[in-house]
């Protein structure tokens, strides 16, 4: 293999480097001395160990393990009675050793980069005796560095910044790249850095990784962000060296060096009159290509004849120059206005003058359109007054208004009713004159706020809007009154000249100079024996006693006329009644009852308590009178009979009639004897509506005749009978028919036969009566007389 001039000379160059670090380890190895050793009746002795190699590279990739190096002490005569051992740092797992020779190899790759040094300990010992013939002693085994690890930078990618005009070489960032191989030995450790992406722009310094700027002027405007590739290559940069790379991102930051611009050099808007103030009329904007802080403007009108009409103030989000209305404007005094504006920098850069003025200036011009305006009033509020006592017409005052218009249309007027709801003025539509419509009352209503509409004649959807204040005079039409409603009292034990009540007046009229009331008593009470009225000249007046002796009993009211007179013009006048109560005291005067009742009723009892014992009374006789009613409804039978009525009642339980007083049809005496007369009664449960008469007896006629009569009538007498019940009821009919000889012989019938009657007739009936006839008869034969 051939090599070049410079190759070869690299190669010696290594190879010689290889040879100086082997030596000065070997030097420094070699000549380790054993510590002194003594064995028991022998002289003591100096021994040493030799190696003759200490350092293994890394990243051995053999198959065969890696000699490293060989153990011998001078007490070894090699004929294998010395042993050798080894122990530490990769003893048997890393490194293995000959225990007969004291070669050392590795069994498995190495890599200085997880570790850089191996310590071990060498013994050597007798193998028959098994004791040491040199002291234990301590050695390195070295991991020789190879360039197996490319530089990184740990901190990338980077981002950096740099303003936009830089000069030549103003640094940006440093970038740091770091390699794992050994620094100390050769240049597997030695970065050098290049530039891959990013040029002509910025360079790297190929030692320290600074990035600089490398063209002047780079403009924000045009590019404002740069990628660039920094590369770090070991072996310092030559052949066969390992590299690694990064990205670095730089952005241009922004300087002041472009002055703002309107875009055009003048502007024109249109804005109606009526646009109310403080409206917005115009949004201009001068361009500036720069951002933030540094695009920041303020405008300001610099000339113009709209300098106090019209004002200019920034938008800080857009920066733009808002245009409002500080005065009203008016399409008949101005038609339009010029205003020269200048936008301008807020922060300038001294180092970018020289690129001109960073301020503009524009002008613009404002229209003022013509819009149909509504009638404007002379004055903004009227203020009017006029007396209580004016007359219906009287004229208070006039509003007037016009037409602001070129136009210059008629105006009529009109009150806005919901503003005189009581409708107490008029207003002449053409004139504008207010006149009285109703009687005035400055009580009610002091002050009246109306509204005056003025529309145009032409155009009555244009309506302006005029206030009136009118404020009503007042005069003296209210006389003086009590102050309030006095609860006076005077004590039975009252003593003359007795201060019993202090009163007041009140009057709603207002006079300028106040109110000043007199009291005094009426002609017809000034000469009672009883009070007394003395006035305190200051609008209050005192009641006092005249006498003593008071008696509830011979009068307990006293009614005391006052009269009241204002100082008005003319002056007014009532007469107000003051009530006086005449009260049983206590000993510091204060009353404790005021009713003269008390007097005539007995001692011990109030009004109170007799009510109380009338009411209980009251209430005991109305117990009376309901417990005798119910007694007496109790006694009253269902069924109205002038005579109780005795008779057999059969009720079957299985029977779904009428309930317990549904006991008529069970009358037995009515079902065993045909004949008998059957009187309708009235039930006191049901009202009938019909009253049937009783039927006639029925005519002696054969048995099944008279059972088919007999079941007839009694069916068509249920069928048609409304005392009974609006159901099927079960009845059971005893009947025996008419051909008895003894007729019947029930009991139902004594109650209303004599007890005279004769019975002998019943020993004539045969056998079977026999017993009946001993009873009843009047024969010798009888057992009863």
């Amino acid at each position: 293999m051939k090599l070049g001039k410079v190759e070869f000379c690299h190669f010696l160059q290594i190879l010689a480097l290889f040879l100086c670090l082997s030596g000065m380890n070997q030097a420094e190895l070699t000549r380790s001395r054993s510590k002194p050793y003594f064995q028991s009746g022998r002289t003591r002795t100096k021994r040493s160990w030799v190696w003759n190699q200490f350092f293994v590279l890394e990243e051995y990739m053999g198959t065969d393990p890696l000699y490293v190096g060989k153990l011998h002490s001078d007490v070894d005569k090699g004929d294998g009675s010395i042993k050798y051992i080894l122990s530490g740092e990769g003893a048997s797992s890393i490194f293995i050793i000959d225990e007969n020779t004291g070669d050392i190899h590795a069994t498995k790759r190495l890599d200085r980069e997880e570790q850089a040094y191996y310590t071990l300990r060498a013994q050597a010992l007798d193998r028959l005796t098994n004791k040491p013939v040199e002291p234990e002693s301590e050695f390195v085994i070295k991991i020789q560095d190879i360039n197996d690890n490319e530089p990184k930078f740990l901190d990338g990618p980077y981002t950096a910044g740099v303003p936009e005009m830089s000069p030549v070489g103003t640094s940006v960032v440093q970038v740091t790249a770091t390699d794992a191989d050994d620094p100390t030995y050769g240049n597997s450790a030695r970065v050098v850095y290049s530039i891959l992406q990013g040029q002509p722009y910025f360079s790297v310094e190929p030692k320290t990784g600074v990035i600089k700027t490398a063209l002047p002027n780079m403009d924000r405007e045009a590019k404002d962000q740069y990628l660039l590739v920094i590369q770090a290559k070991d072996m310092v940069g030559q052949n066969g060296g390992l590299s690694g790379t990064t990205s670095v991102t730089v952005t241009l930051t922004d300087v002041n060096d472009n002055p703002p611009r309107f875009p055009r050099r003048s502007y024109q808007y249109n804005v109606p009159e009526s646009l109310p103030v403080a409206s917005v009329v115009a949004r201009i904007k001068a361009a500036d290509a720069d951002v933030g802080p540094n695009a920041e403007m303020e405008y300001k009108i610099v000339d113009g004849d709209g300098l106090g009409v019209f004002k200019i103030s920034v938008d800080k989000d857009t920066q733009e120059g808002i245009i409002t209305i500080q005065k009203e404007l008016d399409f008949e005094a101005k038609t339009s206005y010029t205003l020269r504006i200048e936008a301008a920098n807020m922060h300038v850069d001294p180092r970018f003058l020289s690129l001109g003025p960073f301020s503009d200036m524009t002008t613009v011009k404002i229209i003022v359109e013509d819009v149909d305006e509504p009638p404007v009033f002379t004055s903004r509020l009227y203020s009017m007054v006029v007396s209580e006592a004016a007359k219906v017409g009287t004229i208070i005052g006039t509003v007037a208004a016009h037409d602001p218009d070129a136009s210059n249309s008629p105006v009529r007027y009109s009150i806005d009713r919901n503003t005189d709801l009581e409708r107490y003025f008029n207003i002449d539509a053409n004139s504008g004159v207010i006149t009285t419509a109703k009687s005035l009352d400055r009580e009610t209503n002091a002050v009246h706020n109306i509204t005056v509409l003025a529309m145009e004649s032409q155009n009555p959807a244009q309506i302006g809007r005029g206030y009136v204040a009118i404020t009503i005079l007042d005069i003296n039409d209210n006389a003086p009154e009590f102050a309030m409603e006095y609860e006076t009292t005077v004590c039975e034990n009252a003593q003359p000249g007795q201060v019993i009540q202090k009163i007041s007046a009140i009057d709603k009229d207002d006079p300028p100079n106040g109110h000043q009331f007199y009291f005094s008593l009426t002609a017809e009470a000034a000469n009672n024996h009883n009070f007394t009225l003395q006035d305190n000249k200051d609008n209050t007046a005192t009641v006092l006693t005249k006498r003593n002796g008071f008696r509830r009993q011979e009068q307990s009211v006293f009614y005391l006329p006052i009269f009241i007179v204002d100082s008005g013009s003319p002056s007014l006048s009532s007469t107000n009644t003051l009530t006086i109560r005449v009260c049983d005291c206590d000993a510091d005067g204060i009353a404790q009852t005021c009713n003269a009742e008390a007097y005539i009723l007995p001692a011990g009892l109030s009004t109170g308590a007799l009510i109380a014992i009338l009411a209980c009374v009251l209430t005991l006789l109305v117990l009376v009178l309901l417990i005798v009613t119910m007694r007496r409804r109790k006694k009253e039978p269902l069924i109205f009979d002038e005579e109780r009525d005795i008779r057999e009642n059969i009720v079957r339980y299985d029977d779904e009639g009428g309930g317990e007083e549904d006991t008529e049809a069970f009358d037995m005496a009515a079902l065993r004897n045909l004949n008998i007369m059957r009187d309708t009664k009235t039930r006191r449960d049901v009202t009938p509506e019909i009253q049937f008469l009783s039927r006639p007896t029925f005519k002696s006629i054969p048995d099944n005749v008279i059972f088919r009569e007999f079941i007839w009538e009694r069916l068509k007498e249920a069928d048609v009978d409304p005392c009974a019940p609006p159901y099927d009821s079960l009845q059971t009919y005893a009947f025996e028919g008419n051909g008895s000889v003894a007729e019947s012989l029930s009991s139902l019938d004594s109650i209303s036969s004599n007890s005279d009657q004769n019975y002998d007739y019943l020993s004539d009936w045969g056998p079977r009566f026999k017993r009946l006839a001993d009873m009843y008869g009047s024969g010798p034969d009888c057992l009863y007389s």
